[in-house]
């Protein structure tokens, strides 16, 4: 049995720096290492694992998925399915380290995604993050957490930098995306930039911190391992949701992630709770 009250804390503040901030909002994503320490991600990834296995929905062999499916196993909401995860999710140093970058005083956990590109796992089209939010603003961050150590080739993101600015593009993920996307980036020039790749490898515990409208896409998983990612989505604190959600994709987040709220209201459910201060 795990001792989940064992587990570390992760309230203590985390260093970020000026340049640090002011590359995440020109460019719409940073990188920032050893957001947490090997031995907090040991003693973390096991749970995540477990519970991420515990509550997947998906049964089919690799080869009878469709794109999606191939590109990776989501299993959303764990964190208040599973203590442990709790205990991850609800941490105040990544909160504040997501308020900081964003320039905002406060911000709300919109939900937790455990991400699972297995071995010979698909690519990942490019796509917009927001797209399938119903948070009205432009503060939104999402947190990419390896819990292994992970080379560029095991499916480390490409971002397009500066492509926040430009908010919606015009696509949600599919078949096509990839393809329309490229064109976008092409015609816009934004840069692609993977931080996988610069580095060489992300270890355990770094994290990348990207904005909801920043385009990003990954390789397949090219490795003989798991590429294992605990993602946790921030939200600026006081912001309303959409009066019209706009495609079927938000209106299901909406529905499942912000139970009781309505449309064009506060963005505020009993499981979006204020993570920091």
């Amino acid at each position: 049995m795990i001792d989940f009250q064992a587990l570390p804390a992760l309230d203590d503040a985390y260093s970020v720096t000026s340049q640090q901030i002011e590359e995440y909002r020109k460019n719409g994503h940073v990188c920032l290492p050893a957001v947490c320490s090997s031995e907090e991600v040991a003693r973390f990834q096991p749970v995540i694992t477990d519970a991420s296995q515990r509550f997947s929905s998906e049964t089919r062999p690799l080869e009878e998925r469709d794109l999606f499916g191939k590109a990776f196993n989501l299993v959303g909401g764990l964190w208040n399915r599973d203590e442990g995860v709790a205990r991850f999710t609800l941490a105040k140093r990544f909160a504040r380290i997501a308020a900081e970058l964003m320039g905002v005083d406060g911000v709300r956990l919109y939900h937790d995604v455990s991400i699972n590109k297995e071995a010979g796992g698909g690519y990942t089209p490019w796509h917009q993050d927001a797209y399938y939010w119903p948070m009205d603003t432009p503060h939104n961050i999402t947190m990419w957490m390896p819990l292994v150590d992970i080379t560029h080739e095991m499916g480390g993101l490409n971002f397009a930098s500066g492509s926040q600015h430009e908010g919606y593009l015009g696509e949600g993920i599919s078949d096509d995306s990839q393809v329309f996307y490229d064109n976008v980036i092409d015609t816009r020039g934004f840069p692609i930039v993977s931080h996988a790749e610069r580095r060489g490898v992300l270890k355990a515990g770094d994290a990348t911190f990207h904005n909801g409208w920043t385009l990003h896409s990954a390789p397949p998983n090219n490795s003989d391992r798991a590429r294992q990612i605990m993602t946790v989505v921030y939200f600026a604190d006081g912001v309303r949701t959409f009066a019209d959600m706009g495609n079927s994709n938000r209106e299901s987040d909406f529905k499942a992630y912000m139970p009781g709220v309505v449309r064009g209201e506060m963005a505020a459910s009993p499981l979006n709770p204020v993570l920091y201060p």
